[in-house]
């Protein structure tokens, strides 16, 4: 399918300018990029109560839908950046919209990013955010027993490896996962790393120097550093991956649905067309964004649903 039309200029704006290499900026003007790139969101959503609190170390954004009840479904909210960005900042419009139609409170936790804080600190962050919700679920307005993690990108692989981590030691275990896009292989294997790689915003580059940022010395096969490959995703909860037609992540998620079919998951996967990675950030200039956001919220108000 081709591009949607918002896309396209997008993509015809990054190809007219050389194609600009992550690599070559600094991790400063990345992080002032993504940042600038947010009035891209669309229309700011105000139909909602935002609250900053610290617990234990940790900043948690809480957002939750006007005049709603003292319990609501929740969502644990991983942000996308490529572990060396992201946060309150990039991901505040779709976070204020997602708890508006979804009715749920949304939770968003800032991890630490690198190069300042290399692996495992972002896992050990995500890892503690959820235990965190869990132990003090009465005090974030959270129903215990319909809790989504979810995120996109590097949100998604550790709203992932959160729940492997929980489920390795016989914790508590979400309601379901909903994984955007995530980036789940550190080898960049797959043929859509070639096949989207050079021409659609987000690059093989600006996914690969992120890991590199990020794993500094440890070794890509690591089963927290590409998460793919495992074998022991049985006893994980119903699982939704969203993947993006003209992603270099495309194919990786793709077979994870694949793999964690083979072992028993619940999961489902969807490939939205005509848009690459990042889309679920580009509801000014893309309807399949807007309608993606229609899709999780539906998805996260009541974990169990089918499509």
């Amino acid at each position: 399918m081709a591009l949607e039309k918002g896309i396209a200029e997008l993509v015809q704006d990054f190809v007219s300018s050389g194609r600009p290499s992550a690599r070559k900026q600094s991790i400063d003007d990345r992080r002032a990029g993504y940042v600038a790139s947010t009035v891209l969101a669309g229309v700011t959503e105000t139909r909602v109560h935002i609250e900053t609190t610290e617990l234990e170390g940790l900043l948690f954004r809480v957002y939750s839908p006007l005049d709603s009840a003292e319990t609501l479904p929740a969502v644990l909210y991983f942000h996308g950046g490529c572990f060396i960005s992201g946060g309150f900042d990039t991901h505040d419009n779709q976070l204020r919209q997602l708890a508006y139609y979804s009715r749920c409170r949304v939770i968003a936790v800032q991890y630490r990013l690198a190069p300042e804080h290399t692996f495992p600190a972002a896992h050990d962050d995500a890892e503690k955010a959820a235990r965190l919700i869990w132990q003090y679920a009465e005090r974030f307005g959270a129903d215990k027993n319909r809790i989504t993690l979810a995120g996109d990108s590097a949100g998604g692989h550790l709203a992932l490896v959160t729940s492997m981590r929980l489920k390795a030691v016989g914790e508590w275990q979400p309601a379901q996962l909903l994984l955007i896009y995530p980036m789940l292989d550190a080898t960049a294997y797959f043929e859509s790393y070639t096949r989207n790689g050079a021409d659609y915003v987000i690059t093989r580059d600006t996914l690969l120097s992120g890991y590199e940022f990020y794993l500094a010395g440890t070794d890509r096969h690591h089963p927290e550093a590409s998460p793919l490959w495992r074998d022991d995703f049985s006893g994980l909860p119903p699982t939704h991956i969203i993947t993006a037609e003209f992603d270099p992540l495309c194919d990786e998620g793709e077979a994870m649905y694949q793999r964690m079919t083979d072992q028993g998951v619940d999961c489902t996967c969807q490939r939205w067309s005509g848009v690459i990675h990042g889309f679920f950030q580009l509801g000014g200039v893309s309807q399949a964004a807007r309608d993606v956001m229609r899709d999780i919220a539906w998805r996260v108000s009541s974990p169990g649903r089918k499509d």
